[in-house]
Parts: structure tokens; sequence; C-alpha cells
């Protein structure tokens, strides 16, 4: 930048004289205060004229993708329109969730409602299903007569009723399972050879009901050993022995459904699916109509204490236990006279169980027959419920 003098007049202190009297000298400052001036002014003009520019214009305030502009005043207004029209919705949709709310209770109860029709169909439909099934236990009732008692649980139902022939009394045993583990056949004491009363058994087992079962062989040692084929839970105790003479097996399938009669063959049994059963003799009735009793089963004993398991067409079970007061022949039922009961009773197929000092009945804890030996003999099978 040039350099400008500044001339230096009167006023100037005592030690700023030059050292020559008489002369005036000039100073040069290193920048002049009006060329400093003009350059602010040049420097601030472009500020100063925007200032002015909107100072004389109206702003404007546009919208990202807006086409035109906002003033800034209507900007505001619109905002309080918006807001109205926000608030408006806002309304509007309140009133429509109460509108879906009720209509949503409106549906449960209608759902409800519905559901309420379609349970009480099902139930009706259920008791018309079993209606059948009533009508036919009503029919097999009557001869029995009323039940002196009765247990009844989700497992079963047991009805015992007194039964009182010409030359001996008895007790029928009505059992409908309702749950195909609900019986069993167990060992006297759970082995082979050993014999405990179907009281221990029921007591042992914590179960409702006990009969004996088949017949067994005494070893001469004081062992019993089940009679040829006896199955417990699906599997052989001794092995399978063909039926002989007058020999037959029954029991249980896995469905709880009685079967029994003479099997050549282990394969025949098999296709029957024991899950469990004893041996004795003879074969009562058959598909309703009672068998020829062998010669030596007329006279061998001519009467005794017996016991009977037989079944009904639905599968219900039914035991027939008479009292005697000793073996000798001379009380309890003869077989015949088991048949002729049978018979009344409207069974399907019957089966003569171990009997005379064997035969044992226990029902809810109690023993209800009264046996011949005075006292409950141990055997070597025990059919078993529970409730």
């Amino acid at each position: 930048m040039n350099q400008h003098s500044i001339p230096v007049s009167a006023g100037v202190s005592s030690d700023d004289k030059p050292a020559n009297h008489g002369q005036i000298r000039r100073y040069r400052l290193p920048l002049d205060v009006r060329v400093l001036n003009r350059w602010m002014l040049m420097a601030t003009a472009p500020f100063l004229g925007a200032l002015i520019f909107l100072g004389l214009n109206s702003p404007e305030v546009r919208l990202p993708g807006a086409a035109t502009g906002v003033p800034v005043t209507a900007a505001a207004s619109e905002s309080v329109s918006n807001t109205a029209v926000i608030g408006g919705s806002l309304d509007q949709a309140a009133v429509v969730a109460g509108q879906t709310a009720d209509s949503i209770k409106r549906g449960a109860e209608l759902y409800r409602q519905t559901g309420q029709r379609m349970n009480a169909i099902v139930q009706t439909a259920r008791e018309q299903s079993q209606r059948p099934l009533m009508v036919y236990d009503r029919r097999i009732m009557q001869p029995l007569g009323s039940p002196s008692r009765t247990i009844q649980t989700d497992r079963l139902t047991a009805q015992l009723f007194p039964v009182k022939a010409q030359n001996f009394n008895a007790y029928a045993l009505k059992i409908r399972l309702k749950d195909k583990n609900a019986m069993k056949l167990v060992l006297g004491k759970d082995k082979p050879g050993r014999a405990e009363t179907t009281l221990a058994a029921v007591n042992r087992y914590k179960a409702v009901i006990g009969i004996n079962g088949g017949g067994y062989a005494d070893d001469g040692r004081g062992g019993r050993y089940p009679l040829s084929t006896t199955v417990v839970d699906g599997e052989y105790v001794n092995g399978f022995e063909p039926s002989y003479k007058d020999l037959f097996f029954v029991g249980l399938n896995p469905e709880g459904k009685l079967i029994g009669g003479k099997y050549r063959s282990r394969e025949q049994l098999e296709r029957e699916q024991p899950q469990f059963g004893v041996s004795f003799v003879p074969v009562l009735m058959n598909d309703g109509i009672a068998q020829p009793i062998p010669p030596k089963w007329q006279l061998s004993p001519a009467r005794a204490p017996r016991t009977v398991l037989a079944n009904y067409k639905d599968d219900q079970l039914l035991f027939l236990i008479a009292d005697g007061y000793d073996e000798k022949g001379s009380s309890g039922a003869t077989l015949s006279e088991m048949q002729i009961l049978l018979s009344r009773f409207k069974v399907v197929d019957a089966y003569n169980l171990d009997g005379g000092g064997s035969s044992s009945l226990i029902f809810d804890g109690r023993v209800v027959n009264k046996p011949s030996d005075k006292r409950l003999r141990p055997v070597a099978t025990n059919f078993l419920f529970f409730s």
C-alpha cells in the first residue's frame, strides 16, 4: 500500500520538535484513515443491501416440496386449522373405537352363547348315544334286583347284589370298567409258587375289590403254583400249555374285554392278545348258551361254594359267588344251578373258576361271602379292581 505524507503544524510537543531549528519536517503514517473507511464501506455494502431488501419485502416460508411459498402468518393460521382437524379426527377415532369395542363385546357374548348351545347339543348327543346302553343296563338289572352296595368312580362302577336261590345263597357282582387298567391279575405275593388270601392281596395293592382266580397245584412242600396257562401283565408265568380235556383259559385283553375258551396253540391265544388270565374247568356258557357239564364235574362234588366269571354284550363283567358251609358236596350250588342263574341274568359267556374253600369275595375292604374254611384260604392268583 502507498504511504502518504501528513503535515505537522503547531501544537506539537517540545519532545517532537525536529533537531534542526526553524525547519518543518513531515512524518509518514503506515495507513491513511480515509482509505480504511472506504474499504470498510465497500466490505459492508452487500450486507446493508440485503437488510434493506428484506425490510422492503414480506418474507415467505417455503415447505419442502411445496409449490408456492406460505407467508408466516398464513402458516400459523393453517397450523391452528390443522390442530382442529386432528382434534376432530381423534374424536371420530374415539367414537369408532367405542363402536368396535361394543361389536367385540357383542361378538364375545354371541360366541359364549353359541358355545353353551354347542355344549348342550354335545351333552344331549352323548346322553342319546348312551341311551341304548342305559336301556340294556336296566334290562340286565331287572333279574338282579336292587344293588345292596355300589362303588362308582371315574375308573369303574361296581354293584353288589344279594342272590337267594332255593338251595344256597350267592352274590352277584356287576362291574363296568371305565378304565381298562382298573382290573388286573396278581400272583400270591407276586411270585410263582407263593400264595396269599384275597384280602391280603387287596390290602397289599390298595384295591377296592378282590375275587379269587384260577386253579392251582400244590407241590407237597407248601408251594402253590397256578394251574396251566397263566398270564400276568402280558407275560406267561409258566409258559403256554395247550388246552386239554375240559381245561380252558379266561382273561382280559388290553381293551378290557373278556376273552376265553380252549386254545390249542400259543399262536391261537396270542391273536386274542391276553393281558392277563387263568385256567380252570369247565366252560359254563358260550354265546348265551349253556354248555354241557362233564360228568366228572357233575358229581365231584355235586354241591360246593362256587366262583364264576361271566360277561355281558356290552362288555360288563359279572362275578357270581355261591356260599357253601363245606366241601363235602352237600352244601353250595351245582354247576347246573349256576347255569340257570347265569341264563336268568342274560350273560353271554361264563367260566367256572376255582371254588370250594378258595371262593373269596372282598368288596370295599370287607369279606362279603362266607368261606367254607371259616377263614380265607391262601390262593395262587387273585383278580383285583381299583377305584
